[in-house]
């Protein structure tokens, strides 16, 4: 949890994926109504950096969101985590999981 969306990093959001998150949905106060100015508009820019390097690394920009509401929209806020949630179902497993399981699974030896 960050004070502000503005704080968050490219890092931080790509160690999520590398961590095993198959998406990412960063969710920041209203544009224009940032207690820290620009904070959030420094979030946007970010968000959108990470997408192009998924896209750029074959993973798909569409496994990372940003999202903007008031802290007083809780039903527009389960709202958007059930729809990204269903989203990457959609998508599913992101390659790096994918990878891994592959990598992981016992070989068995023929008989």
């Amino acid at each position: 949890m960050l004070p502000c969306t503005g704080r968050i990093e490219e890092a931080l959001v790509l160690q999520a994926f590398e961590g095993g998150a198959d998406g990412v949905m960063v969710v920041g106060c209203l544009e224009g109504d940032c207690h820290y100015i620009s904070g959030n508009l420094r979030a946007r820019a970010r968000v959108e950096r990470v997408a192009q390097i998924l896209e750029d690394t074959g993973l798909g920009r569409e496994r990372v969101r940003m999202y903007n509401l008031s802290a007083g929209e809780g039903a527009k806020f389960a709202a958007y985590a059930n729809e990204f949630s269903a989203h990457i179902e959609d998508l599913g497993q992101s390659p790096v999981n994918i990878a891994r399981n592959n990598l992981t699974k016992p070989v068995l030896e023929e008989a």
